[in-house]
């Protein structure tokens, strides 16, 4: 895991679980190393020594740390995962499985929160072609179709792009 920038999630207590669940959905994915906290700094930090502080993980071979930092801060969409999908068959899978136990209604465009609170976009490779060109009348009508879902429907999608 010796990648420049590693994003770093902050959970609550949940790291190791989160870390748990989410290399279990994508392929090429494992837990790395674990530390966990100690006496040092038991005043600033208050967790339990031997409690999970970090946990790196990798995703689809893309590095993460989960951070078990209490509850100060939550995620929200200011910060989002996209998932690059070929087809529906895995925007299917990837929304079944990240909005298990979440929220896959809160938002639309694609957009789903999981169990954790963490927003993530589940989008086929395709969507910038559709909608990338906004002087084109069919990206126009691919956008507005878009605009409307909640999990993306590449055939729904294309349908609007070719006016049909």
């Amino acid at each position: 895991m010796g990648k420049k920038i590693v994003p770093c999630l902050w959970f609550d207590n949940q790291a190791e679980q989160a870390a748990n669940f989410y290399t279990a959905i994508f392929k090429n994915s494992k837990i790395g190393k674990i530390t966990y906290y100690g006496e040092a700094g038991q005043e600033q930090h208050g967790q339990k020594p031997g409690t999970v502080l970090t946990v790196a993980f990798e995703l689809d071979g893309q590095s993460f740390t989960a951070l078990n930092g209490g509850p100060i801060f939550k995620f929200n969409e200011a910060l989002s995962l996209q998932v690059m999908c070929d087809d529906q068959k895995e925007i299917d899978y990837y929304w079944e499985k990240l909005s298990a136990g979440g929220d896959a209604n809160s938002q639309q465009c694609g957009w789903l929160k999981d169990k954790y609170g963490l927003s993530w976009q589940v989008v086929p490779k395709v969507l910038l072609e559709l909608v990338g060109d906004p002087k084109s009348e069919k990206s126009q009508r691919a956008m507005t179709a878009m605009l409307g879902m909640k999990k993306l429907d590449i055939a729904a999608l294309e349908r609007a792009y070719e006016g049909k």
